[in-house]
C-alpha cells in the first residue's frame, strides 16, 4: 500500500510543474492547495530534497521548485524516494537475503511477475503525464 507520505510527494510534485517555471513556490501555497499539513508536507518535502528532486530557497521570494523537466520525473522514482521498496513480499525487496526455498519456491515467478509489473507500471507514468491528463 502506497502511504500518503508517497501520494503527498507526488501531489506536490505536480502543484510545482503547474507553477511557472523556474520560479520557487512557497510551501505553505502548496500546502494550502494541496489541502495537506505544512508541518506533515515538510517531512516530504525534506526526502524529495535531500534526493535532488527539488531545490528550496530560504528567506524573501523562497519556496521550492524543480530541478528538471515535469517529464524527466517519475512516479515509480518518487515512491521509490518516499515508500523505500514497493517489494509485494519480503524476498523480493532489495536488501533482503537470499530465500533458502528461492530455488524450489512455486510462488516466487508470480511475486516476481507482479513486482516487475507495479515497477513498469510507476517508471512509465512521468509528473508531466499527470499534469496534462494522459494517464
Amino acid at each position: 500500500m502506497i502511504s500518503t507520505k508517497g501520494r503527498y510527494a507526488i501531489r506536490f510534485m505536480i502543484d510545482l510543474a503547474e507553477q511557472q517555471e523556474g520560479f520557487p513556490v512557497p510551501l505553505e501555497d502548496i500546502a494550502l492547495r494541496q489541502e495537506i499539513s505544512r508541518k506533515y508536507l515538510e517531512t516530504v518535502v525534506n526526502l524529495l530534497v535531500r534526493a535532488k528532486l527539488v531545490k528550496g530557497a530560504s528567506g524573501k521570494g523562497g519556496g521550492y521548485r524543480l530541478l528538471r523537466k515535469p517529464s524527466e520525473y517519475t512516479v515509480g522514482e518518487i515512491l521509490k524516494i518516499t515508500e523505500g521498496t514497493l517489494a509485494t513480499v519480503a524476498c523480493l525487496d532489495e536488501d533482503a537475503d537470499t530465500c533458502p526455498r528461492e530455488k524450489i519456491c512455486k510462488t516466487l515467478p508470480m511475486w516476481q511477475k507482479y513486482d516487475s509489473m507495479v515497477h513498469d507500471f510507476f517508471y512509465h507514468i512521468t509528473i508531466e503525464d499527470l499534469v496534462n491528463g494522459n494517464i
